[in-house]
């Protein structure tokens, strides 16, 4: 990852940063975020929030563009993304346990797709830390009638058994349910073993189930209902879609996020490090990504609330995503190769496009 600077300054900088190892760039730039967010430094960042309102999932999202879970795993920088204009920010994956991840190097850059490829594994500080770093965010203070939106993501810790896994998105969505203003439940990393296999018929069926019933009794202990979503891989057949459609709507989830990252390699073949182990982001994935939103789309039909995400790069790709039968769009390697002026760049195309 590389300094997030308006773009006449990112334009010089990311040359520099990118000399950078990626991981290593990541931690100073979230560092620097950190350190400067709700400071006067944090002019160096931010940018007017485009307005774009549109309520979905009970939900009323100043804007369409957010940020996607895996930036920022620790929810330690939600002030500073705040301040750069997005409608919406999620963080996480947060696990149960702190755990280290994967052994390192485990982030590559491949500039000439515009791409990552990371096999971090859910490294992160645990579920205490990562409450404490969200319940110091300021951003719903000053903002107003329409307060930008915290999306909070949970996952399954490494060490826990696939088979143990619905415990620990109990303890995750316990923990989080009254600070988020919607849950994303996480089953679609290509970095923890066996998580995808909970995308399967009868697996996706016993976990979604569980949080459905678990959602209900939060309900009641908080007074409000948190709306729940479930983040989906790139890497599906057709009819698997229409299984997982029919799960979420059974279960009264409330919206699904389409896709993660992909373990194909066809659009980087022969690259440098291409054929890392890890789930691969930015633009080679922008098409499977699409794809699965269309299927979503024609299985769940027009009112399903569908987060698009994948091979943001630019506001046409953005307005792609909502073709494809996205309603909202988040953004993750489009912001590290383009810079903060992507966010507006797509909010702004999406507000001309009109809903």
């Amino acid at each position: 990852m590389s300094l997030l600077l308006p773009s006449s300054l990112y334009t010089l900088a990311r040359p520099f940063l990118f000399g950078f190892d990626p991981e290593h760039a990541h931690e100073l730039t979230l560092d620097a975020l950190a350190r400067t967010q709700n400071t006067p430094l944090a002019c160096a960042y931010a940018a007017p929030r485009v307005d774009d309102r549109l309520t979905l999932a009970g939900l009323r999202f100043p804007n369409r563009i957010g940020l996607a879970a895996g930036l920022d795993k620790n929810a330690r920088c939600i002030d500073a993304f705040a301040a750069m204009g997005f409608g919406f920010v999620e963080v996480g994956t947060v696990t149960p346990k702190a755990q280290p991840g994967n052994p390192k190097p485990r982030m590559f850059r491949l500039p000439q797709r515009n791409a990552l490829i990371n096999r971090l594994g859910f490294n992160n500080d645990g579920l205490d830390a990562f409450l404490a770093n969200v319940q110091r965010a300021r951003f719903r203070r000053h903002a107003g009638k329409a307060p930008m939106l915290l999306g909070l993501n949970i996952g399954k810790n490494a060490a826990t058994p696939i088979e143990q896994a619905v415990d620990d998105y109990l303890v995750g969505l316990d923990g989080v349910y009254a600070h988020a203003d919607y849950v994303t439940i996480n089953i679609s990393s290509p970095n923890t073993a066996n998580l995808r296999s909970l995308q399967s018929d009868q697996a996706l069926d016993a976990l979604l189930g569980a949080v459905a019933d678990k959602r209900e009794a939060l309900a009641q202990r908080h007074g409000k209902r948190v709306p729940l979503f479930v983040k989906i891989a790139p890497d599906l057949e057709a009819a698997q879609v229409q299984v997982i459609a029919a799960t979420l709507r059974r279960h009264g989830m409330d919206g699904v996020v389409a896709t993660n990252t992909t373990l194909s390699r066809d659009a980087v073949a022969g690259l440098p490090h291409a054929e890392e182990a890890g789930g691969l982001s930015g633009a080679p994935v922008r098409e499977a990504s699409n794809r699965v939103i269309g299927q979503l789309r024609s299985a769940l039909g027009p009112d399903f609330p569908i987060i698009g995400v994948g091979g943001v790069l630019s506001g046409a790709d953005a307005e792609a995503k909502i073709e494809a039968g996205a309603d909202l769009v988040q953004i993750y390697t489009g912001l590290i190769y383009k810079g903060p002026a992507l966010v507006r760049e797509a909010a702004q195309a999406l507000r001309r496009r009109g809903r």
